[in-house]
């Protein structure tokens, strides 16, 4: 089926609000599928994914054990996108500043716009999000732009300057985030170029199919 060729791939890192994420982008008509965050690399370059999405999850990425993809992921030039811990886990892949705040930001939030970019388009000063972390990032990594920021969290939104890389603090998926799926949205269509071939039918008529 042709909604196969326009696949994202989100890999799971725990957050309880994955399945959620994949449903939303169900939703706009993207075909999508869920991998736990430890897949291989020959994995994900054989689905050719058109993007991926790294989780939230439970996690700091300050910890030992804390769980990390394969870092290659970020050299295929697939778009990213990192949500909460995935944002978290990009800034410390690319050598940027993570660590526990002081309180845990849990709860509506208002986002400020630093930047344009087609990855906000729609989104004005003032929309609300929702927020739920422990960790803070600090500093973001040399060559990444910040694009929005709220109160508690300077660098809610942020891209990499000469790649597709993009990373929110606060969490699209859910409906407390009134735009959030405006922002995904924007992701999918606008930054990974997909033309949202996917619909409920097409999925059951394939698997009747087969």
């Amino acid at each position: 089926m042709d909604y196969h060729k326009e696949i994202i791939i989100i890999l799971d890192f725990g957050s309880q609000y994955t399945q959620l994420i994949a449903r939303k982008v169900r939703e706009l008509g993207v075909y999508c599928e869920i991998y736990p965050y430890n897949i291989n690399l020959e994995k994900i370059v054989s689905l050719k994914p058109r993007g991926i999405i790294l989780s939230g999850g439970p996690k700091s990425v300050t910890e030992k054990d804390a769980p990390f993809c394969d870092r290659r992921i970020f050299t295929l030039k697939t778009p990213v996108l990192g949500i909460c811990y995935g944002l978290q886990l990009i800034t410390k892949v690319f050598r940027g500043k993570v660590d526990r705040s002081k309180k845990r930001e849990y709860g509506k939030a208002h986002i400020f716009l630093d930047k344009n970019d087609n990855f906000l388009k729609g989104i004005k000063d003032g929309d609300t999000v929702w927020m739920s972390h422990q960790d803070r990032i600090f500093r973001i990594p040399e060559g990444f732009e910040l694009l929005a920021r709220s109160d508690n969290s300077p660098y809610a939104v942020i891209k990499k300057e000469d790649a597709p890389i993009y990373g929110v603090q606060f969490h699209p998926e859910v409906h407390h985030t009134p735009k959030g799926k405006r922002i995904l949205k924007n992701f999918l269509f606008r930054i990974c170029k997909v033309k949202g071939l996917f619909s409920p039918k097409s999925f059951v008529e394939q698997s009747i199919e087969q």
